[in-house]
């Protein structure tokens, strides 16, 4: 900022907002009056001041975003383990949460996820060669199928079922391989499992792949090819080349000949193999797939000495590779002239390399026994961890596995298994025990949330800040759901000793609902219709409670006068006024009924033909409705589009239209061995939310989705707008709400925090952090006292009936 003279010249906050608004053509003036003022008080600003301010504003705004933060180890501790040869690979089965080790020689041992003791073990058995002639090679999961694929030096590769009563019966044996198999990787298409590679990578430099089609129906077709001694089916190499079995095909390259292929894996975000082995000239190779062709294109990457291993991080989009010349090399996949950056820093040759996906951070493992870890974006070491490790010969056959969610580090030296564990940082907890339910309270602008331990806290929705708590409103028996009724000043909470009870805001409990009649039963959800209460979660029948009931402290329920339709236990319900009640049970059977005559009108059931729906009762059982009625157009659910949504096991969403009583859209949301998923969505229609039992949040645009019907059941997956995780284990609950002028998403989880996101998705805080996010919630907070109730007199209750506003007033003492 000169003058005509080229003297330096300072500008009033009047002249500084005119001038900066005019020249950068973007932003609103009163953000440059609030840059002004940023810079200077009171006065006038020059440009050598500007300049400071904003150079220091970006130095901090850099630092604070780079993840800089090291691990914390605790000391290293040796595992008991099974194994008097090398262990040649570790795995972590997500299925049933324990994790699996091999060894050269065929033994295999599951250990607990939780304290990492041994559990079982048991020898592999292969009819092919000798006991002692046994040499495992590599060994992978099959998540989607529970079964592994483990490769021998014998040039086979043998499927064994995790499933079977038998303990790892052997399935299938591929054999006919032109080379040893030494290295493998398997992959699932997340949105349809059916589509699954195996890539083999070999001593002879031949990356090969097996690319099923209908995975989780069959592998193979079964040719009956079977050996004397074994039941496992026989599949020839020779067979899938020439396409004899229509569910398999094979694509091949042979880029890294003659060295062996130390390591390979498929990228799905690429469609692309990714290899690497000690030969310079094809340290790393790139086999893209090429559409609507079964050949592959091929680059390779030149290094000085080879490389040990690779591994992709798909936010970055970026390879690493563990070089021979003690370099860790970090690669644009697209790029093969040169390496997006050198990380130095090991004093010899680097043996394993692992991204964790959830932060720009890499570990590396060299033959100097030196674990490092970098910050990707700075190309720094933020942490080396070295003279821990035990003293072993040069040629000790080492193994690195990474668990992120359980932070696992998991090293091998030969037969030696070592776990290295983060010391967990200190995590703001809602409650002192697993929360197992949430909800806002609109009418005093509050969160309400309960927990396993009995307890029902509320919170303040614009700060966090706990309000008051209540404690052992169940006695020792946890709060399975809690509910309110249309004035907000009634709570319901729903407890294992099979009793619903009714609250106050000041505490006092007005009424105990005996659902469970003496006893203790599973209460999953509290729905409140206009005449009555209905519960349910523990029997095929509704529990109904009627309105005119409640001129007690004890209430008994009454007869629900459409009788048991279900088969399995109902476990959700929705209403849609006027009078259309939508029920879920465990068998995953859907029925509608006509709320005022309690009749049940119409079934829905899924496709029976679905593969999803094949598997034993209880894995599909329905646990969490979304009501669409009231946020799609009348032409849209007249001409046959979804107005309901639920969900429950497999981790799959179905849509249905209840008037033809169809399924018109289903998908699965989250990975189906997870179990379980909850739901919800915004009160506009546009956001479907579902979460896992990791703790994964997803928030889908279903504005637009199976609004129109088609002959059958649509299955491709909604938009996908966000996935997060803000907690680190199940959760249990979902809820949305409207805050001020802000869409908001509450969820709950077993991990004891109740968190706040913003919707689509991104999370505020936890509550309990106080002054957390006070900062990101300008909302102004309601001047409704919960202390004054608003419904009630001193000495009485007010239970309101919609239709007839009619009033019961009853005895508020202690029942």
């Amino acid at each position: 900022m000169q003058d005509s003279s080229g003297v330096s010249r300072s500008l009033s906050r009047t002249e500084f907002i005119n001038l900066a608004w005019s020249t950068v053509g973007r932003g609103s003036k009163e953000e440059y009056g609030l840059l002004f003022d940023s810079v200077v008080e009171e006065g006038r600003v020059d440009w050598g001041g500007l300049c400071s301010f904003l150079l220091l504003e970006l130095s901090d705004k850099v630092k604070n975003t780079r993840p800089l933060r090291a691990h914390c180890w605790k000391p290293p501790r040796t595992l008991t383990c099974p194994h008097r040869d090398p262990v040649q690979k570790v795995l972590y089965l997500q299925s049933s949460g324990q994790y699996l080790t091999v060894s050269r020689g065929g033994t295999v041992g599951l250990r607990d996820g939780e304290d990492m003791s041994l559990v079982h073990t048991h020898r592999l058995q292969n009819s092919t060669v000798a006991p002692k002639d046994l040499w495992v090679t590599d060994m992978v999961p099959l998540q989607n199928i529970h079964k592994i694929a483990v490769s021998f030096t014998s040039k086979e590769v043998c499927f064994y079922d995790l499933l079977s009563k038998q303990d790892f019966s052997c399935k299938y044996k591929l054999q006919g391989l032109k080379y040893t198999p030494w290295c493998l990787d398997y992959w699932v298409d997340p949105s349809h499992p059916d589509l699954a590679v195996l890539t083999i990578g070999d001593t002879g430099g031949q990356v090969s792949a097996l690319c099923f089609t209908s995975a989780q129906i069959s592998l193979f077709e079964r040719l009956s090819l079977k050996t004397d001694s074994d039941s496992a089916d026989i599949i020839l190499w020779d067979e899938l080349v020439k396409g004899k079995h229509r569910s398999c095909y094979t694509v091949t390259h042979q880029a890294h000949a003659p060295a062996w292929v130390r390591k390979v894996r498929y990228l799905g975000s690429l469609e692309a193999f990714v290899s690497c082995c000690t030969r310079p000239q094809s340290s790393m190779v790139i086999g893209w797939r090429e559409k609507e062709s079964r050949s592959l294109r091929v680059t390779s990457f030149f290094t000085k000495r080879g490389v040990w291993d690779v591994d992709h991080h798909c936010g970055l989009s970026l390879i690493a590779t563990a070089g021979v010349d003690h370099q860790v090399l970090l690669w644009n996949p697209y790029v093969t002239s040169e390496p997006v950056c050198v990380l130095s820093g090991h004093t010899g040759p680097v043996t394993a390399v692992h991204f964790t996906q959830a932060k720009q951070q890499l570990l590396s493992y060299s033959k100097d026994k030196v674990l490092c870890l970098w910050d990707v974006s700075s190309q720094l070491c933020v942490h080396r961890l070295a003279d821990v490790f035990p003293k072993t010969q040069e040629d000790t056959h080492t193994l690195l596995f990474l668990h992120e969610e359980r932070q696992h580090l998991l090293l091998s030296f030969n037969s030696l298994l070592l776990l290295l564990e983060t010391v967990k940082e200190e995590r703001i907890s809602s409650h002192e025990h697993p929360v197992t339910c949430v909800l806002y309270n609109s009418l005093f602008r509050q969160v309400v949330s309960g927990d396993s331990a009995s307890s029902v806290i509320c919170w303040l929705a614009g700060t966090g800040q706990k309000v008051k708590q209540f404690h052992r409103c169940h006695g020792n028996a946890e709060i399975s759901t809690i509910a309110l009724d249309g004035t907000q000043t009634r709570l319901f909470t729903a407890g294992t000793d099979g009793e619903v009870k009714v609250w106050d805001f000041n505490g006092r409990c007005l009424h105990r609902m005996n659902a469970g009649l003496g006893r203790a039963v599973d209460i999953s959800q509290v729905l409140l219709l206009k005449r009555s209460i209905l519960v349910m979660g523990w029997e095929r029948m509704l529990t109904v409670f009627r309105l005119h009931s409640f001129s007690q402290p004890f209430v008994e329920p009454s007869e629900w006068k459409g009788g048991v339709q279900h088969r399995g236990d109902v476990l959700c319900a929705a209403f849609q006024p006027p009078q259309t009640l939508v029920t879920g049970s465990y068998d995953g059977e859907i029925i509608i009924w006509n709320s005022s005559t309690e009749r049940a009108l119409k079934r829905l059931r899924p496709h029976a033909e679905h593969e999803d729906y094949k598997k034993p009762q209880g894995l599909t059982f329905t646990n969490k409705f979304y009501n669409l009625f009231h946020n799609i157009s009348v032409s849209a659910f007249l001409s046959g589009g979804a107005d309901l949504v639920s969900c429950g096991g497999s981790g799959v969403v179905q849509l249905w239209n209840t008037q033809y009583s169809r399924l018109v859209g289903q998908f699965t949301a989250h990975n189906g061995d997870l179990g379980s998923i909850v739901m919800t969505g915004s009160p506009c229609g546009k956001y479907l939310v579902t979460a896992d039992r990791e703790g994964t949040i997803k928030t889908w645009d279903i504005k637009d989705y199976c609004l129109k019907p088609d002959e059958g059941a649509r299955e491709e997956l909604p938009k996908l707008l966000h996935t997060f995780r803000p907690h680190l284990n199940h959760v249990t609950h979902l809820e949305t709400c409207t805050h001020g002028d802000r869409l908001l998403l509450l969820s709950s989880s077993s991990d004891c925090s109740v968190a706040l996101s913003y919707l689509p998705g991104e999370t505020v805080g936890l509550f309990g952090q106080v002054n957390k996010h006070t900062a990101h919630l300008t909302l102004g907070e309601s001047n409704t006292d919960p202390g004054h109730d608003s419904a009630a007199e001193e000495g009485g209750v007010r239970i309101k009936d919609e239709d007839s506003r009619r009033k019961a007033e009853v005895d508020t003492r202690e029942p």
